[in-house]
């Protein structure tokens, strides 16, 4: 599913750290999906405390790719739970990143899909259809662009313009 399973951020680092093309996040996201290490293709949404993007996006086929979801930093709901992860896994996304927070953390590791995100919160997010797709989308210190291509491992995540092998 993933493109690059072999290869660990720290590597990508030493070989591509302060080229143009690639970028590290900032620590402070955690691990919670059953795989630690996955990659893709970027796919964003702009979800602010509405994961209604975040499922319709989840319904297409993944092929791969990675969903950056930038929920703004919020800590006051849950994006992501278990059945965005099932769905994720169901269509081929190789992983789930969230800036903000998810659910159902212990079924959610128990999936087939790398899921990062802030922290976990009980409460799911309000469905209101706001949002917006494949957009650039920017936090940890890092511009997401919709196509560019994402490496997360146990290390970090980090992102590059073109394919790395």
């Amino acid at each position: 599913m993933s493109d690059s399973m072999d290869l660990k951020t720290a590597d990508l680092c030493d070989e591509h750290a302060g080229t143009p093309h690639f970028q590290v996040a900032e620590p402070g996201f955690l691990d919670y999906g059953g795989r630690r290490s996955f990659s893709g293709p970027i796919s964003t949404v702009r979800a602010p405390e509405d994961n209604s993007f975040v499922r319709k996006a989840l319904e297409e086929p993944g092929q791969g790719r990675v969903l950056v979801v930038d929920g703004g930093g919020s800590r006051r709901c849950a994006l992501v739970g278990d059945q965005l992860a099932a769905l994720a896994q169901k269509n081929g996304w190789a992983g789930v990143v969230v800036n903000g927070c998810i659910r159902d953390a212990e079924e959610v590791g128990r999936t087939a899909i790398g899921v990062k995100a802030l922290g976990t919160h009980p409460l799911k997010s309000n469905k209101r259809n706001e949002g917006q797709r494949d957009v650039e989308v920017r936090f940890a210190g890092v511009t997401f662009r919709p196509g560019h291509h994402l490496y997360a491992d146990a290390d970090g995540i980090v992102t590059s313009e073109k394919a790395l092998r």
